[in-house]
């Protein structure tokens, strides 16, 4: 059973207009001797392993870096990013559906369903409102049906 909280999955045209709508900017990542700056709007999910962090991205590739998911959560848009578990982080230009049940998931585009929690269902589902609410007053934005 599919929640009616997500009208339409976002396409990749609407996710690239609405990441200038929201100012994503790159995120600078460390490796090994060297700094990388990644487009922040193609991260779909990040996934908490100990103190590394597991970035998923749009194009269905993986990277690991050696920063805690804490410390990711703080450089990342708080409008566009959410925590629905201690262990994921996901973008909510990706969230194709809520699922409830047993236990509530965020179903996301490329097929990864993330749990939420739940001592944070409730702020979830309303941050997953308000991130909707906002995207119906953008005036630039014109989803397409």
């Amino acid at each position: 059973m599919k929640s009616t909280l997500v009208p339409h999955p976002l396409t990749k045209r609407e996710v690239e207009q609405l990441a200038g709508e929201f100012a994503m900017s790159d995120l600078t990542l460390p490796f090994w001797g060297y700094r990388k700056k990644m487009p922040m709007h193609r991260i779909v999910r990040l996934e908490g392993e100990g103190n590394y962090t597991l970035f998923h991205f749009a194009d269905g590739s993986q990277l690991m870096v050696s920063l805690t998911l804490k410390k990711m959560e703080s450089r990342l848009s708080s409008k566009v990013f959410v925590r629905p578990h201690k262990k994921n982080i996901i973008n909510l230009l990706y969230l194709e559906g809520i699922y409830p049940g047993e236990q509530l998931c965020a179903g996301l585009i490329n097929g990864d369903r993330v749990e939420v929690s739940r001592r944070k269902a409730s702020r979830f589902i309303k941050q997953v409102k308000g991130f909707q609410q906002e995207l119906k007053t953008m005036d630039s934005f014109s989803p397409i049906a």
